[in-house]
């Protein structure tokens, strides 16, 4: 995301008493309407408004002015930023501009048929609604449900594309897939594990598995091994 240019009118104001650039070119660099500089000029706009140098806050150079000043149809740019400040978490719900408002109900239709693995807490935090408005749209109890039409946040700029691919992310990983969550591994009791144990070991073979697995001895009993440890014992004494 480009960086922002910091108090657009006041480093108007600073641009036109200070260079000889064009309102264009002011305009363009502030981001303001060409007239609007024109009136920063004559004292119509930004009355009381003190001048802030770009110069001085690192958003400009000198060599960038003089050279927008040589050609008038040259655009200046931001200078980069000597120092990256990592963006502020935010708590809470999103705030959405009161001129996008009315679009919040068409994104969250939009979220319940393209991503109904969301929950309604991510719905709330990527358009700044509320539980209760997701579920009228979801059971077409809104007040406009009629009017209501699909539209993608991002589109609408209730939400970036990184965060709506982040939520999408979550909610796929958070969700069991059918397979393990129907025959998912059960642990077994230390109990039952030792019975079962005993169970395969107590377990005849028969001559198949035997020719089959010929590695598969039956299961050899402590107490014989010790026997016949002594009667070897014995024999050598004698």
């Amino acid at each position: 995301m480009a960086t922002p240019l910091l108090m657009p009118k006041a480093t108007a104001v600073w641009l036109v008493d200070n260079t000889a650039l064009s309102f264009e070119q002011i305009a363009a660099f502030c981001t303001l309407h060409p007239l609007e500089v024109q009136g920063i000029a004559d004292g119509d706009v930004a009355g009381g408004i003190m001048g802030v140098n770009p110069i001085q806050n690192g958003q400009l150079t000198r060599e960038e002015i003089a050279r927008a000043e040589a050609d008038p149809n040259y655009r200046m740019k931001l200078s980069e930023p000597k120092v990256r400040v990592a963006a502020a978490k935010r708590k809470g719900p999103r705030y959405t501009p009161i001129s996008r408002r009315n679009e919040r109900p068409n994104a969250i239709k939009w979220l319940l048929r393209s991503h109904p693995e969301l929950k309604d807490a991510q719905i709330m935090r990527l358009v700044g609604t509320t539980k209760t408005t997701i579920e009228a749209v979801r059971e077409g109890s809104h007040w406009n449900t009629a009017n209501l039409a699909m539209m993608d946040p991002v589109t609408l700029g209730l939400c970036s594309q990184i965060d709506l691919d982040l939520e999408v992310k979550r909610a796929s990983k958070g969700a069991a897939m059918p397979d393990e969550a129907d025959e998912g591994t059960m642990l077994l009791t230390a109990e039952e594990a030792m019975a079962s144990a005993g169970g395969r070991s107590r377990a005849p073979q028969t001559e198949e598995e035997r020719q089959r697995h010929p590695e598969r001895e039956e299961a050899i009993d402590a107490d014989s091994v010790f026997a016949k440890l002594k009667s070897l014992k014995d024999d050598s004494d004698n």
